[in-house]
């Protein structure tokens, strides 16, 4: 009877669940059965575009972005009622209009590279 013991062996489960039918599924259905419950949404990645503009004309635009910003801050200045210009928000308005942006508007960036 040296066998029996490998008889009651084999016919043990391992441990975990049951099989829903009379044999566990491959890995292939496994797969198949995962596949079906979670249906796969498309990872979509962007990628920011490169900025192709040189230095010089990025500074230009910076520098025209803050002029256009500090007009608006003008109007948003001179439309806030008179009992909130000596306010937090009216206080860093003025202070945004007065910095002279003329100065920084005058720089002209080098072109580099001996182009000078």
């Amino acid at each position: 009877m040296p066998n029996e013991p490998l008889l009651a062996q084999a016919s043990a489960r391992k441990p975990g669940r049951k099989p829903l039918g009379e044999q566990p599924l491959t890995g292939a259905q496994r797969q198949a059965r995962y596949r079906r419950r979670h249906p796969a949404t498309p990872v979509i990645r962007y990628r920011r575009p490169t900025d192709r503009r040189s230095r010089p004309q990025r500074w230009r635009d910076a520098v025209d972005e803050l002029l256009a910003l500090q007009a608006e801050y003008t109007q948003w200045l001179d439309a806030l009622p008179e009992a909130t210009l000596d306010s937090p928000t009216g206080q860093a308005l003025q202070a945004i209009i007065d910095l002279d942006l003329n100065e920084i508007a005058d720089i002209e960036p080098p072109r580099g590279f001996g182009r000078d």
